[in-house]
């Protein structure tokens, strides 16, 4: 199950790592992984902040 997560988070990082690295440089991979990271931390972020609205909260 964290294979996937891992995996979707790749396939997601992969264009946005490729804007700023060529794909045949050496550090493509490096590069790829800090977005996923990058990713990760903003989607945890993002359920952090949704969650503490609270159940008064206006939609």
């Amino acid at each position: 199950m964290l294979g996937w997560i891992v995996r979707i988070l790749f396939i997601l990082a992969a264009p946005i790592a490729a804007l700023l690295v060529s794909r045949d440089e050496l550090n493509f991979g490096l590069v790829q992984t800090f977005v996923a990271m990058f990713l990760l931390v903003g989607f945890v972020g993002l359920a952090a902040a949704w969650s503490a609205r609270g159940p008064h909260a206006r939609p």
